[in-house]
C-alpha cells in the first residue's frame, strides 16, 4: 500500500504557493481564480466541438484542391488515414484535459510536461496554437465569403468575380460572427445547439439529395471504379506515395481541431470527465458524417474536368449543379452548407478568443492587462475576441492585395496547431508522464506510449511534408510559404519572449493548483506556479 502511494505521489507535479491569491478566492485547474460562468452543459459543449469541427462542411469546402491529390479515391483514402492519426492526437488531448482542465489548453500542458524547459516550451506552444486558430478562423470566413459569391454567380453566367467582392462578404461575415461571440455570450449554449441541428440536418439533406437526384435527372451515377479505384495525380509530382502523403493535408484541415473544447474547460461543470466525452462526440459525429458525405457526392459527379475548372470560387457550386442538374438545386444545397459553416466560424471565434485571453492573463501578450481581462458586463473575454476580429480583418486586407500571401497564412493552420500539440505530447511521453497526475480518463501505459508515439511520429514527419509545394512546377504564386510563415512568426514571438523576460515582473507562465479529492468531491487547492 505504501509503495502504491509513493508511486502516485511521484506522478504529482511539485508547486510553490502563490501568495498573491487570496485564501477566499475560488481557483480552477489553471491556478487562476474562476472568472467565467460554467454555463455550458455536456450537450452544449459537445455541440461546440461538433460545430467547430464540422468535418463534412470543411472537407467539402476544400474539395477542389483535394481532388488534385489522387481524385476521389485519393480524397477518401487520405481522409481515412489522417482520421486515424487525429484520433490518436485527440486521445492524448482528452487525457491531458482530464488531468489539467484549463482553458489555456496546450499552452498550459506544454508548460507542465516540459519540466525545466516548460516555461519557454509552453510559451511557444501557446502562440503557435493561437496563430493556428486565428488562421483557421480566417479560412472559415473566406470559405463563407466564397460561398456567397458563388451563390450569386450561379444565376449570373456573365459574372466574373473579383477579390474585392469576396473581401466585402468576408468582412460582413467576420464581424457578424465576432460580434455574436462578443455580445451574445449567454446565448452561445443555445446557438451552438442550433448549429448542431444545422450540421446534422444539413449533412442528411445533402446526402439524400445527392444520392437521389442523379437517378431522377438522367445523368446517372459515377462508376464505382471512379470513386474507389481510379487514381488521378494532377499535382505534377512523380511519386504517388508522396502525393498521397501531401494530400492528407486536406483531410487534416477538416479534422484538425481536437483541442477546441479544451479551451472551454473553465466554462463547463465537471470538465475532467465532460471534455473527454465532448472530444469523443466531436470525432465520432465528425468522421462518420464526413465519410458518408464524400462518398455520396463523388457518386454524383459526372464531369470531373468541369469541376476542377469551375468558374466560381467555391467548387461545391459546380459539384452540386452536376448532382441536381439545376442551378436552383445547387443554390439550395449551398444554403444548406452555409448555415453550418457560419456555426463553425462562431466556434472558431470562441476558441481563438479564449486562447488569446489565456495568454494575456499570464502576461504573454502586449497590453496583457487589457487582453487578459474578462468583461464584467458580458462575462467573456471581450477584448481578446475583438483583437481576433481585427487580426482577421487585416488578413482580409492582405487577401485583396495578394491572394497568395493570404493563402500562405491560412495554409499554415495545420502546421502551427500540430506544432503546439507536439510541444506537450512529446515531452509528456519522454518524461514518462511524471509531471502530470492522471485524471478520470487516463490511458494505460502500453496504450499511451503506442498512441502518443504514433501521433508524434506523424506530426514530426508530416509537418515537413506539408511544407512542400502543392504542385510542380511551381513559381512565386504557387509556392508553399508555410515554413516561412511559421518560422517568421516564431521569430517574432521569440523576440517578444526575450523582451518580456526583461520586464520587472518578468514572465512566469501558466499556474496550477493542487486539487484534493475527498470522497469523490474536489476541494480547492492552492494557487501555484509550476517549477521550471
Amino acid at each position: 500500500m505504501d509503495d502504491s502511494k509513493s508511486k502516485d505521489t511521484a506522478r504529482v507535479p511539485q508547486y510553490e504557493a502563490d501568495e498573491s491569491v487570496g485564501s477566499s478566492e475560488l481557483l480552477n485547474a489553471s491556478g487562476h481564480k474562476q472568472e467565467l460562468e460554467r454555463q455550458f452543459s455536456l450537450l452544449s459543449i459537445c455541440s461546440i466541438g461538433i460545430t467547430t469541427g464540422n468535418v463534412w462542411a470543411a472537407l467539402g469546402g476544400s474539395i477542389g484542391i483535394a481532388l488534385y491529390n489522387g481524385g476521389p479515391p485519393g480524397v477518401i483514402y487520405e481522409f481515412i488515414a489522417i482520421s486515424i492519426f487525429y484520433w490518436m492526437i485527440a486521445a492524448c488531448i482528452a487525457e491531458m484535459a482530464s488531468a489539467i482542465p484549463s482553458s489555456a489548453g496546450v499552452y498550459h500542458w506544454a508548460s507542465i510536461t516540459g519540466g525545466k524547459y516548460g516555461r519557454v516550451l509552453g510559451y511557444f506552444a501557446g502562440w503557435w496554437n493561437f496563430f493556428g486558430w486565428i488562421f483557421g478562423t480566417a479560412s472559415m470566413s473566406s470559405i463563407l465569403a466564397n460561398q456567397v459569391v458563388s451563390m450569386y454567380g450561379l444565376f449570373h453566367p456573365d459574372y466574373a468575380y473579383e477579390r474585392w467582392h469576396v473581401f466585402v462578404a468576408y468582412l460582413l461575415i467576420t464581424w457578424l460572427c465576432c460580434f455574436t461571440v462578443m455580445f451574445f455570450n449567454r446565448a452561445l449554449p443555445t446557438l451552438t445547439k442550433v448549429g448542431l441541428c444545422f450540421i446534422l440536418v444539413g449533412c442528411f439533406v445533402t446526402i439524400m439529395v445527392c444520392a437521389i437526384m442523379p437517378s431522377k435527372t438522367g445523368k446517372g451515377y459515377a462508376t464505382t471504379a471512379f470513386v474507389w479505384k481510379e487514381w488521378q495525380n494532377q499535382t505534377g509530382w512523380t511519386s504517388n506515395g508522396f502525393v498521397f502523403c501531401a494530400g492528407m493535408l486536406n483531410g487534416a484541415y477538416a479534422v484538425g481541431t481536437p483541442d477546441c473544447v479544451s479551451h472551454l474547460a473553465e466554462e463547463i461543470p465537471s470538465p475532467r470527465t465532460n471534455i473527454p466525452k465532448a472530444i469523443l462526440a466531436q470525432y465520432l459525429v465528425g468522421c462518420l458524417t464526413a465519410f458518408c458525405y464524400i462518398i455520396t457526392i463523388f457518386y454524383s459527379v459526372h464531369d470531373l474536368p468541369a469541376l476542377l475548372s469551375n468558374p466560381w470560387p467555391f467548387p461545391l457550386a459546380e459539384l452540386y449543379r452536376q448532382a441536381t442538374n439545376s442551378r436552383a438545386g445547387s443554390l439550395g444545397l449551398l444554403i444548406v452548407i452555409f448555415f453550418p459553416t457560419v456555426s463553425t466560424n462562431i466556434g472558431c471565434y470562441i476558441t481563438s478568443g479564449r486562447m488569446l485571453w489565456t495568454l494575456g492573463r499570464d502576461d504573454a501578450t502586449p497590453f496583457p492587462g487589457w487582453v487578459g481581462r474578462i468583461s464584467a458586463r458580458f462575462c467573456n473575454p471581450l477584448n481578446a475576441t475583438l483583437v481576433c476580429g481585427c487580426i482577421n480583418t487585416l488578413l482580409g486586407c492582405i487577401y485583396v492585395g495578394n491572394s497568395t500571401a493570404f493563402s500562405a497564412f491560412v495554409g499554415s493552420f495545420i502546421i502551427l496547431s500540430s506544432a503546439s500539440y507536439l510541444a506537450f505530447i512529446l515531452p509528456n511521453m519522454l518524461s514518462r508522464r511524471r509531471h502530470v497526475a492522471p485524471g478520470p480518463f487516463s490511458m494505460p501505459d502500453p496504450v499511451f506510449y503506442a498512441v502518443a508515439g504514433l501521433a508524434c511520429a506523424y506530426m514530426c514527419v508530416w509537418i515537413v511534408v506539408y511544407c512542400f509545394p502543392y504542385a510542380v512546377p511551381f513559381d512565386a504564386t504557387t509556392m508553399n510559404y508555410s515554413s516561412l510563415i511559421v518560422g517568421g512568426l516564431s521569430l517574432v514571438v521569440g523576440a517578444w519572449y526575450v523582451w518580456i523576460l526583461k520586464r520587472e515582473r518578468g514572465y512566469v507562465g501558466p499556474k496550477g493548483v493542487v486539487v484534493v479529492v475527498v470522497d469523490g468531491v474536489e476541494g480547492r487547492g492552492v494557487g501555484a506556479e509550476a517549477k521550471m
